[in-house]
């Protein structure tokens, strides 16, 4: 049976700066353990602790630019492209050259049991 998400649940960021994310199909809004998916509003020079997820993530830039560093080295992500972080593996994501637009999509879904963040 099809399940309308008719608005989604904000949710507090970690970071530097207040960043905004909504939360439509995840934990928190829809009891949905396989999957989240949540759309990010991230303001110029923010920065969020490392973490080492248990969980994939996939982004999609909708506008600005995301920044991703791994201990491979740097991604600048820009509106109109996506980037894959696999589970397990050490990320830091941040906007500081402008702010971004963006959808996370994280399977099984986000919990901050089990995303891991560096000690700050």
């Amino acid at each position: 049976m099809a399940k309308l998400i008719a608005v989604p649940t904000r949710i507090e960021a970690a970071g530097n700066k207040p960043k905004v994310i909504q939360e439509y199909i995840g934990r928190v809004n829809s009891a949905t353990p396989d999957v989240s998916i949540a759309r990010m509003d991230s303001p110029q020079g923010w920065v969020e602790p490392g973490q080492t997820p248990e969980f994939d993530e996939y982004t999609l830039v909708l506008e600005g630019t995301l920044t991703v560093k791994t201990e491979d080295g740097t991604i600048d992500v820009r509106a109109g492209q996506a980037v894959i972080v696999s589970k397990g593996e050490w990320v830091q994501y941040s906007t500081p050259a402008e702010g971004a637009k963006y959808v996370a999509i994280c399977l099984p879904a986000f919990s901050p049991d089990t995303v891991h963040r560096d000690e700050e």
